[in-house]
């Protein structure tokens, strides 16, 4: 499929229109820097020298940022701690004029914190040498359950679309996704899917968008990066998830889309193979696509904007967002 890339500038330009919401897990990044210069006596350890701290939002949230980024209008939905993290988050979402009416305190729950350590020399660029990860799982309480679908109600009829980032903490409740698919999809609003662990569990979705590691494991195989079993594999689960459409990132091969009663659809990857870091890359991937759906483009044509994306984030350090003036210099590039 050849892609016009004026049509894809148009999509990307009606992106400050839309009101997404993110329902999902979100996640307190630290990032603590320093510097190695000796090794310990006590043991055959590297002895940092503590330099600076820096917070920003995961899971759910860098979504969310990503939208923010690119014009768009985030609505969070989530369950966060009554914590220190929990706070930071809720600071951060303020602090970026993001609404915060639908993320819940819950004293019952600890919000998750992925701590990563970068360190090197005075002069070179840190690198990740450790990730710590304080993690907890939402309560199946009824309260919690019920505020989620009322926000969820509440919101459906003024949507452009809906995005699910499931990490495995649970804020996103089966039962619930059960009750409110049906309703999103009578109001035609897309429901687009990143889940770590539990693709397999919600079915019926707009798209998802697992890499090849999550493929493996929900699927319980092997495809070793391979085409043709990466490309059996994603008819594989284009059907048993019942979604529409499924994109496979693969790295530094690029993506593979699955459009029902279609062939598999390879995109190559945008730009350089010399990756500096994919934290938080899947993240954009989502995002991207989730808009352009909510644009009204093709699953091509969200696939290829969500592949330049990509393309752009992995160049940054952490987790890291991108600004519509990238993505269209990377289109017409």
């Amino acid at each position: 499929m050849n892609i016009d890339k004026r049509r894809l500038i148009g999509i990307v330009e009606k992106f400050s229109e839309k009101k997404i919401a993110v329902w999902g897990d979100f996640i307190l990044d630290e990032y603590l820097y320093g510097t190695t210069r000796r090794i310990s006596r006590e043991a055959p350890v590297l002895i940092l020298s503590y330099r600076n701290k820096e917070y920003s939002l995961g899971g759910a949230g860098n979504s969310v940022l990503n939208l923010k980024e690119l014009g768009a209008s985030p609505i969070p939905i989530g369950i966060i701690g009554k914590d220190e993290e929990g706070e930071r988050i809720f600071q951060i979402l303020k602090r970026k004029k993001i609404p915060t009416e639908y993320i819940f305190k819950e004293k019952n729950y600890l919000t998750p914190v992925k701590t990563r350590i970068l360190a090197g020399e005075e002069t070179t660029r840190k690198q990740q040498i450790l990730r710590i990860d304080k993690e907890g799982k939402v309560p199946d309480e009824e309260g919690l359950k019920q505020k989620m679908w009322s926000s969820l109600k509440s919101l459906q009829n003024e949507l452009n679309a809906l995005l699910i980032s499931d990490y495995n903490y649970f804020t996103v409740k089966k039962d619930l996704f059960d009750r409110i698919l049906p309703e999103y999809k009578k109001a035609k609003v897309p429901v687009t899917l990143d889940s770590r662990f539990r693709l397999l569990e919600f079915k019926g979705v707009t798209t998802s968008t697992p890499n090849e590691p999550e493929v493996e494991w929900c699927l319980r195989k092997e495809i070793g990066g391979n085409q043709s079993l990466v490309e059996g594999a994603g008819m594989e689960l284009l059907k048993k998830t019942r979604a529409s459409s499924v994109l496979i990132t693969r790295g530094s091969k690029g993506m593979i889309l699955f459009v029902k009663n279609r062939p598999p659809y390879p995109i190559p990857i945008c730009g350089s193979t010399d990756i500096v870091d994919v934290t938080g890359a899947g993240d954009t991937v989502i995002s991207v696509f989730t808009l352009s759906l909510a644009c009204g483009s093709s699953f091509e044509e969200a696939a290829h904007l969500s592949n330049f994306a990509g393309g752009i984030v992995v160049m940054k350090k952490g987790t890291a967002t991108l600004t519509t003036k990238e993505l269209k210099e990377a289109i017409l590039s």
